[in-house]
């Protein structure tokens, strides 16, 4: 059994917000007991979707691979150390830009994790995502959903359909990312939440813009 990776650097102490009790999505290893800053920053390559995340120590945390050429979208999250944690999917026919996300490099059914889709088709102005864990399979309530202006890269993800807030994204500038035309996000999540789940949602955040509200 592969051993649990060490956590991000915690930062400075300051206020904490977010729940007591841990949700884990990915593994409960992956939730720390402080407020988790990452940096998140778009690869120039000729791959589309490759990301580098990065803790407070600037020490690679995840990285996320795109591919070449693919008939589903699809990006895969690996460890520091190289392994994959999560596989990424866009559905090839679906009325609400959909993504499903597998363990692993998995995609299986039985591998599923969850589901991410706007809310709604036509999004101008605001952003909205619905989450729902595989176990959810009505979708009639999300388990998590985001809220923001992605055009200004400020978003917030929620737990459940509340105002229980449990992480928070925002744009960060840097010569490198104006000069190549990438992204560059700051990303804060909330004690005893899963950091490699919001990670997840941030870049597929990313790609259901890519090329659409930008």
């Amino acid at each position: 059994m592969m051993a649990a990776p060490p956590l991000p650097a915690p930062p400075p102490a300051e206020p904490s917000g977010g729940i007591v009790e841990p949700v884990p999505v990915v593994a409960p290893h992956f939730c720390a007991p402080y407020v988790v800053q990452l940096s998140i920053k778009e690869k120039f390559s000729l791959r589309e979707g490759d990301f580098t995340i990065t803790d407070t120590n600037g020490a690679v945390v995840i990285t996320v691979k795109g591919a070449f050429i693919s008939i589903h979208n699809r990006r895969l999250l690996l460890d520091a150390s190289g392994n994959p944690l999560l596989c990424m999917r866009e559905k090839v026919i679906s009325m609400h830009n959909t993504w499903e996300v597998y363990r692993g490099n998995s995609t299986k059914s039985s591998d599923l994790l969850f589901t991410v889709k706007k809310s709604s088709i036509l999004q101008l102005f605001k952003t909205e995502m619905f989450i729902y864990l595989a176990s959810n399979t009505l979708q009639e309530v999300c388990d998590f959903k985001m809220k923001g202006s992605f055009k200004e890269r400020a978003c917030s993800f929620y737990l459940g359909n509340t105002d229980t807030l449990i992480a928070q994204m925002h744009r960060e500038h840097s010569a490198t990312s104006t000069l190549l035309g990438t992204d560059h996000y700051g990303l804060t999540v909330f004690p005893n939440v899963d950091y490699v789940f919001i990670s997840a949602l941030v870049v597929i955040l990313q790609e259901l813009h890519t090329d659409k509200n930008d």
